[in-house]
């Protein structure tokens, strides 16, 4: 059983990978901004018959990281990096605020909590690291230049962390998803559908999942795979790799 600590996990993917981790039998530190909000993933959980416990954590503040981390039950073994947020408009009207946070919570916030986690990992001789990136890690779409910096970022963070622990049994890898269908993603079909002045419906079909020969969806268990994967015995010689489920998006 393995300790792992997931951050975003109050809701959509976080909570998705959070669930099916613990019903593999690990122990799951369900982390969010939203300390309410992580309770309510962590009790679930519990009630499942699983092991979580949930912390308070804004991966933008150096005093929460080290709080959240010296208030869990037990060192962390893996780091699920999910954090993240979105915001759509053309750059011209991008709040620059508003761009630096989402950089601050999806690359600086990773590196931050990575650094944070590394010391006791190497103390221990094992750890996993896992980001979840996106399709856009990898291409772009309009509208989205904050969130498309953070996470092309996320794969080059990733293959210097994997060189800088080599040494040891550590390894860091990216998962990159297409859409997968998510409170965030809901939010984001509102908001291109009002930029780009088309239905919600068209903005599915035709800016979301045409590019996807598969034509669906990501789903959690698919994530949840790929992560259980990542930190198994198995993976322990994949490190510094960019896993895309995408449909066939990108061998086009």
């Amino acid at each position: 059983m393995r300790s792992i600590l997931i951050t975003g996990a109050a809701s959509g993917i976080g909570a998705g990978i959070a669930h099916a981790l613990a019903a593999a039998g690990h122990h799951v530190i369900v982390s969010d901004l939203a300390l309410d909000g992580a309770e309510a993933v962590a009790a679930g959980i519990r009630g499942s018959g699983g092991s979580a416990e949930a912390v308070a954590l804004d991966v933008t503040s150096d005093d929460s990281v080290a709080a959240a981390l010296a208030a869990v039950s037990r060192p962390v073994d893996v780091l699920v990096n999910n954090a993240g947020l979105q915001h759509v408009s053309p750059l011209e009207e991008f709040p620059l605020a508003k761009w630096d946070f989402l950089v601050q919570v999806m690359l600086v916030g990773v590196a931050r909590l990575t650094r944070a986690v590394l010391p006791g990992m190497r103390e221990r001789g094992f750890g996993r690291i896992v980001n979840i990136g996106s399709i856009h890690a990898l291409v772009a779409s309009p509208y989205k230049s904050a969130y498309v910096a953070a996470k092309h970022g996320l794969v080059g963070f990733s293959k210097v962390i994997a060189l800088e622990t080599a040494d040891t049994d550590i390894t860091i890898n990216t998962i990159c998803p297409s859409y997968v269908k998510t409170p965030l993603v809901d939010r984001q079909i509102a908001d291109q559908a009002r930029t780009r002045g088309i239905s919600e419906a068209d903005v599915v079909s035709q800016v979301m999942l045409k590019p996807m020969p598969k034509g669906v969806f990501i789903e959690m268990d698919e994530l949840a795979g790929t992560t259980a994967f990542l930190i198994s015995a198995a993976a322990r010689n994949m490190t510094g790799q960019t896993l895309v489920l995408d449909g066939g998006w990108t061998v086009q």
